[in-house]
């Protein structure tokens, strides 16, 4: 670019706690940040230099809020395609790229992405109502995702039997065999203007069953090297296959047969990178200011084992928030806690996250149970 980072304007469509984080890192180089949320009380709203209240689906807020800043940015999918791709088409630059957003927003139209490119993924098929799935073939049990909308759990189902499907989502949905894994673990990779690719490492997820939310992440993993290698090229062919500026989420499975397979993308910082502000030479938020700016991309090594563990808010608890245990945690070594800054508590939101980094990685699992069963986010 012409000038320099200091210089431009980012805006950020969703002001949650992903672009929060974001902002933290940009102000380390006195980026002037905008951002677009509909919801008054945004956890951005005291750290941008300029928050707009404004939905970010709807053509004319979203592309007069674009046509203010140089560069623009997502922290969440859902957000008005059409804007932003006039916007591109004006010069504006989108990272990432509307196009991409468009296919991540449609998890049918990602599955036949990864089928199209040799991506492993798990079998699948598409179904437009009710009766189509119905009428299928398709072998029970399986995971029914709704195409459109869902997040953090929401729109995904599974579906034991034909009886089950009574209750099915009537959208258009994806069913997607049932795949008995052994672990979740998800790859950042980042990609810039110049095509320089870097991954972080491989990191193992735990997921809430209740709420389906990672819950517990470790990094760096113990799988093997080879498996390790594998799932960063998988992310690698996709970065490249997507040619995506910015950063990209790759969740993936691995079978207990060891085959790894592609579950989901995000075309953004992600609940599986939070550790990297603390547990990485350069974290998660800074590669994409990175990416996105078209700057040479940072080390992605981890500096010692890290664990990160999600605050969700308790169940039967719904109203101002309230951190029970706080005090205690704080009185342990290597432990940074994340407030995203939410008022309000309800089950199963996500209200912050804690990282504790330890030498010893058994040490930090410890640690991390300890914080799991002591810091509770209560009304």
């Amino acid at each position: 670019m012409a000038k320099q980072i200091s210089d431009l304007k980012l805006g950020i469509l969703g002001g949650g706690q992903l672009g929060r984080m974001l902002i933290q890192e940009a102000i380390n180089y006195n980026l002037t940040t905008l951002v677009l949320d509909p919801d008054h009380d945004a956890p951005c709203k005291h750290l941008a230099n300029t928050f707009e209240c404004g939905s970010i689906t709807d053509f004319d807020t979203v592309y007069k809020f674009g046509k203010k800043v140089d560069v623009i940015t997502i922290e969440i999918e859902k957000v008005n395609i059409e804007a932003l791709e006039q916007l591109e088409k004006e010069g504006k630059q989108v990272y990432p790229q509307s196009r991409v957003i468009r296919l991540i927003q449609d998890k049918g139209v990602q599955k036949q992405f990864f089928k199209e490119n040799d991506i492993p993924t798990a079998p699948f098929q598409l179904a437009n109502s009710r009766e189509e799935m119905i009428t299928s073939n398709f072998p029970y049990p399986y995971m029914l995702k709704q195409r459109k909308d869902g997040y953090d759990g929401k729109g995904v189902m599974r579906i034991n039997s034909v009886a089950d499907l009574d209750h099915a989502f009537t959208s258009p949905c994806l069913m997607e065999e049932l795949v008995d894994f052994e672990k979740e673990i998800a790859v950042i990779v980042a990609r810039n203007a110049n095509g320089d690719v870097k991954t972080f490492p491989l990191v193992e997820m735990e997921f809430n069953a209740e709420a389906n939310l990672v819950e517990f992440l470790i990094s760096p993993s113990t799988y093997p090297e080879p498996i390790q290698a594998r799932a960063e090229a998988i992310a690698v062919q996709i970065a490249e296959a997507l040619n995506i500026t910015g950063l990209l989420a790759v969740e993936m499975f691995i079978t207990k047969d060891g085959r790894i397979l592609v579950n989901e993308l995000a075309p953004r910082p992600h609940n599986s990178g939070h550790h990297t502000i603390e547990g990485n030479y350069v974290s998660q938020f800074e590669q994409h200011l990175r990416s996105i700016f078209n700057l040479p991309l940072g080390d992605t090594r981890t500096v010692t084992n890290a664990v990160m563990i999600n605050l969700l808010g308790e169940k039967g608890h719904d109203g101002v928030a309230r951190y029970q245990g706080l005090e205690k945690i704080l009185a342990i070594d290597g432990v940074y806690v994340h407030l995203y800054g939410k008022k309000y508590t309800k089950p199963f939101r996500k209200m912050g996250h804690v990282t504790i980094i330890d030498q010893n990685r058994e040490a930090a699992i410890e640690k991390a149970n300890f914080i799991r069963n002591t810091l509770k986010v209560i009304s």
